[in-house]
């Protein structure tokens, strides 16, 4: 899950509220399915994918999280194995031996201070090691079904160009999107969001002649990339 960045061109306008409903609808049409795309078996180990997958590709962790999960599918184990063994599994990664010690340290607190069970409560999981808020939230919603938002460079790009939820920073566009999505969307709207920035509503080339929410976005050059197509869409589009 990478980080977001701030270059992104306003929309023509802001959604109102009938259009974040139809667009977040819409979406749910198209991928009604829609779920995290890191592999784990339980709490734990979406704890420790969620934390490697900052900077990186959930593909990049998923690969690296087959032979880790293997050999170390608990906070006991994880810390038993080390952090040479643990950055070993993970050096493909971005960020590796940050992560490797974050992961080691996680997995000692979750033993010392809950019981080797990962803690549903947002203050307790952010003063873990490697654990910021974003990272929570994917956990609280994952995990424990709390309607949480984590922001990360397809939702930021998304509530930008969109028009669904504007913001100069992701908290902003976190806070917009939890008051903007009705109550009863919010929390499968993390999925559907995400996945349709990572392979329709992408960074440089937005797939507008695809999209599912097409009549409801207010992106200021959809309606060029829809008359354009695949073969033509123009390379500057995208912020």
């Amino acid at each position: 899950m990478k980080t977001p960045t701030r270059r992104t061109r306003p929309a023509r306008r802001n959604m109102t509220l009938a259009e974040v409903r139809a667009f977040i609808t819409q979406l749910a049409a198209a991928n009604p399915n829609a779920e995290s795309e890191l592999n784990f078996v339980d709490d734990y180990t979406l704890l420790v994918a969620v934390v490697l997958s900052a900077q990186a590709t959930d593909a990049s962790v998923n690969k690296a999280t087959v032979a880790l999960f293997r050999d170390a599918p608990t906070p006991q184990a994880m810390v038993e194995l080390g952090e040479e063994k643990v950055g070993a599994h993970i050096r493909t990664i971005g960020l590796w031996r940050t992560k490797a010690r974050n992961v080691v340290a996680l997995s000692r607190q979750l033993l010392e201070r809950f019981d080797g069970r990962v803690p549903f409560d947002r203050a307790a999981l952010e003063s873990l090691p490697g654990v910021g808020r974003k990272t929570a939230n994917v956990v609280m919603n994952v995990a424990f079904g709390d309607s949480t938002m984590a922001v990360d460079t397809h939702i930021f790009r998304i509530g930008n160009r969109t028009g669904l939820a504007p913001g100069t920073t992701p908290r902003a566009v976190e806070d917009q999107l939890v008051r903007r999505i009705p109550a009863d969307m919010l929390r499968p709207a993390h999925h559907w969001l995400i996945l349709h920035g990572r392979y329709v509503c992408k960074a440089r080339k937005p797939e507008c002649w695809r999209c599912p929410a097409f009549d409801p976005c207010q992106y200021r050059l959809k309606e060029d990339l829809r008359a354009t197509g695949p073969e033509t869409a123009p390379a500057t589009a995208a912020k």
